[in-house]
């Protein structure tokens, strides 16, 4: 059989170049491999746990599904769907909770950080969500899941539960690990942390035009003198430069060293190649965000497709448990 991978990205906003090269490059190579079978989600209730506009997530949770077909996730390989279409994800979360102690959650790293960014919001939500993330992935038995060295903690939750779960009623769920990829975390641009939809000006979208990308990549802060340690800014472009320019990396570390770099030069350099990366991708968006009677329908499929597999494991859930 094949090995099942999950993943999803929060509908948060348009996808950014950060959730490109972190999780949907590795999402396109398990999707063109013959060895997986590849489950890929909006997780459009993720975005409750902190503060959202309902106006806003209606659209997001739809333009996600737009990005992810424009970049070369397709539904005759892939099953995609939005997560709120699947209510098992919800009914194996709460059996999933009686597993796990508040203690436990609430020292999760993620959690913490989380609650300094929305002091007002401390939800229980928030705190269940490495519970639903684990129902997510192991209500389909992927053991595979590209996502960033950030949810590595919420991994382990799965895995925890995984194990409770065996071990006390003699399921079978793997216990997920983490595909890593070169892009498993891509800076700001604010050179603070890493790119996020919900810092401003730390992130390039997708859709951005040559004109944006320029001016958000030209705003990054360098240095007034070359040469020495590098600013935090710094290293986000060469961070870039890696991704991007990696014949050219050298040469600029080169003039970066002996004080003749130009920023500009290398900024805009940065610019061209990231562009030339997000042009085909924007033809093709352009394209399909028209054709609504198809985006309509890869939201239908995806959700039979996956509501299929859902439905056995729960019920294989429930007799383990006792409630068939």
């Amino acid at each position: 059989m094949k090995k099942r991978v999950l993943a999803g990205i929060r509908a948060t906003g348009r996808l950014h170049l950060g959730n490109y090269l972190g999780a949907i490059k590795g999402m396109l190579i398990l999707q063109e491999s013959n060895e997986y079978e590849t489950i890929y989600m909006v997780a459009d209730a993720h975005t409750l746990t902190t503060p959202f506009d309902v106006a806003q997530l209606r659209k997001n949770r739809r333009e996600v599904i737009i990005d992810y077909l424009s970049a070369g996730l397709n539904p005759e390989k892939s099953i995609i769907f939005l997560q709120s279409d699947i209510p098992e994800h919800f009914e194996l979360a709460f059996y999933f909770s009686s597993l796990m102690s508040i203690a436990r959650m609430q020292h999760l790293p993620t959690y913490k950080e989380k609650i300094k960014q929305y002091p007002n919001d401390n939800t229980m939500s928030l705190l269940n969500y490495p519970i639903l993330m684990a129902s997510d992935i192991l209500i389909y038995k992927a053991g595979l899941v590209p996502v960033g060295i950030d949810q590595e903690p919420h991994l382990e939750v799965a895995r925890e539960i995984a194990r409770k779960m065996n071990q006390k009623y003699h399921t079978d769920f793997p216990e997920p690990i983490r595909f890593i990829t070169k892009g498993e975390y891509i800076p700001s641009l604010t050179g603070e942390g890493k790119m996020s939809k919900s810092v401003e000006g730390s992130y390039i979208n997708l859709t951005d035009t040559i004109d944006v990308v320029r001016k958000k990549i030209r705003s990054v802060a360098t240095a007034t003198k070359v040469g020495g340690q590098m600013t935090k800014g710094v290293q986000t472009l060469f961070t870039l430069t890696d991704f991007y320019l990696p014949e050219e990396k050298n040469r600029f570390k080169q003039a970066y060293d002996n004080g003749t770099l130009q920023f500009v030069e290398l900024k805009d350099a940065i610019t061209e190649a990231i562009y030339k990366e997000l042009a085909p991708i924007q033809e093709k968006r352009y394209d399909i965000e028209k054709d609504t009677t198809y985006i309509n329908s890869v939201i239908v499929q995806g959700a039979e497709k996956a509501h299929a597999i859902a439905r056995q494991t729960m019920k294989e859930v429930k007799e383990k448990i006792g409630l068939l």
